[in-house]
């Protein structure tokens, strides 16, 4: 049989990479005669983002650092010594930003395999799998200050079916947070302007001190994903 070999089916899909080639291994790869329409366009536009580029400048594991960075310095998140959850973690970036700006334990988890990190644990497990909450909180050792989420869908083509699916995957993650954060804890994870449940985003506001939705420059204008931030988990 000839062509490329399937993907993996996997319910979510993890933060953009930045290749060791940087944009040169780009271009590379936009030549390919046998790369899909639809991979040519997204490569291309990686290769005309700052971001993608600053990323392999300066050691970034994915441009999605800058994400976080962002909603850092606005919402002041990463304390030093706090104990970090991030879920969907793959290829890394966000606990690569919890580790540089100061975080205690930092523990990911992600579908797929993530290169090791000093500061940082990572699981190769199902997030949604019966078993992963148990297994993040032997390794932080109690509640987490801090839960990350910037999981996706698989995208589907359609922009209401993908916003739903992203949404539901929020909606774990905001449901892991409200179980297990600690006293004073924060949550933030990616949430798709109208994706997110009203009744959830309800419970949100009643435990939380403080509810927000930011979309950091980093995020690309011509997307629809936006950051729910949840400040101040009341005891």
């Amino acid at each position: 049989m000839s062509g490329d070999p399937p993907e993996p089916k996997r319910r979510w899909r993890s933060r953009e990479v930045v290749g060791p080639g940087g944009e040169r291994e780009l271009v590379k790869r936009v030549k390919n005669k046998r790369a899909k329409e639809s991979s040519k366009k997204w490569l291309e536009r990686q290769i005309n983002d700052p971001y993608v580029a600053r990323a392999a400048a300066e050691g970034w594991r994915a441009r999605s650092a800058f994400k976080l960075i962002e909603l850092d310095e606005q919402f002041g998140l990463i304390k030093r010594g706090a104990d970090v959850v991030d879920l969907g973690a793959a290829p890394g970036s966000w606990a690569q930003v919890a580790v540089k700006r100061g975080a205690g334990k930092v523990v990911g988890i992600d579908l797929l395999p993530i290169d090791p990190l000093p500061g940082a644990t990572f699981l190769e497990m199902d997030f949604l799998a019966a078993e992963a909450p148990d297994a993040l909180l032997r390794i932080i050792g109690g509640p987490p200050d801090l839960v990350l989420s910037d999981m996706a869908a698989n995208t589907t083509g359609h922009a209401r079916t993908d916003q739903i699916r992203t949404g539901a995957l929020a909606e774990a993650a905001a449901e892991f947070a409200l179980e297990h954060l600690a006293p004073g804890g924060a949550f933030v994870t990616k949430a798709f302007q109208g994706g997110l449940d009203a009744s959830l985003l309800a419970r949100l506001k009643q435990n939380f001190a403080t509810v927000k939705h930011a979309k950091p420059k980093a995020s690309r204008a011509e997307s629809s994903e936006v950051y729910l931030v949840a400040m101040g988990r009341k005891g």
